[in-house]
């Protein structure tokens, strides 16, 4: 089991997280100590350096534009505004989204948790649909919806108190090391419910195989 979490993290945790720290970082810094337009500039100056660095050392660039795009964004929002705390405005959006998805994909039965995992690994779809599978990623798509929800009330309310050092120490917190910790509890209780449920597994599914199924006992 452990051997099989490490490597879903592994999955995840593929870039280079400080790709996400870094921008939002000198944002804040240079906001207290210069205007609000030259914080920007530093901000997305020290984006495309990263994006340079990342070049020159030949790593990932899959999301390299995204990520330059996504500064990009989240200063003009903060120029327009010429409201600071705005920079992080995205970050809120984003679990407002993610909220409002997750929903949508429960009341349709297809379970967020099973889409991305569907992408991700190219299972059958039909697999996740089943009566005695789909419950499991039903309910990890359950907790993310609270969490989302959780996320985007705190990201309000420090945006609402313009409070923008605590918006990059919570969205920072609220990255790599919650995510990281998610990733954990709904691969651990994932594995623990499909096994509960006592459905096929993949392969079972796909080979067609009759009972007793012995059940899916890696990847979710």
């Amino acid at each position: 089991m452990l051997k099989d979490l490490l490597d879903e993290i592994k999955r995840l945790f593929k870039g280079n997280t400080i790709d996400a720290i870094l921008p939002p970082f000198v944002y804040v810094v240079a906001n207290r100590i210069v205007e609000l337009p030259y914080a920007v500039t530093a901000s997305i100056f020290s984006a495309i350096i990263l994006g340079f660095i990342r070049v020159r050392l030949k790593g990932s660039l899959k999301y390299l534009g995204f990520g330059i795009l996504g500064v990009v964004f989240a200063s003009g929002i903060a120029l327009l505004s010429k409201n600071a705390s705005n920079f992080f405005l995205p970050k809120l959006l984003s679990s407002i989204g993610l909220a409002l998805i997750s929903t949508l994909t429960l009341i349709i039965k297809k379970p967020l948790a099973a889409i991305l995992s569907h992408i991700s690994r190219g299972w059958d779809l039909n697999w996740y649909l089943r009566a005695d599978v789909r419950p499991a990623y039903s309910e990890v798509t359950l907790f993310w919806l609270l969490l989302f929800c959780l996320r985007g009330a705190l990201q309000a309310t420090l945006l609402f108190n313009q409070n923008i050092e605590a918006l990059f120490i919570i969205n920072t917190l609220l990255g790599a090391p919650v995510t990281l910790i998610i990733l954990s509890i709904s691969y651990i209780y994932g594995i623990w419910r499909l096994r509960k449920l006592g459905g096929p597994s993949v392969d079972e599914f796909i080979n067609n195989e009759p009972k007793p199924w012995k059940g899916q006992t890696k990847g979710f």
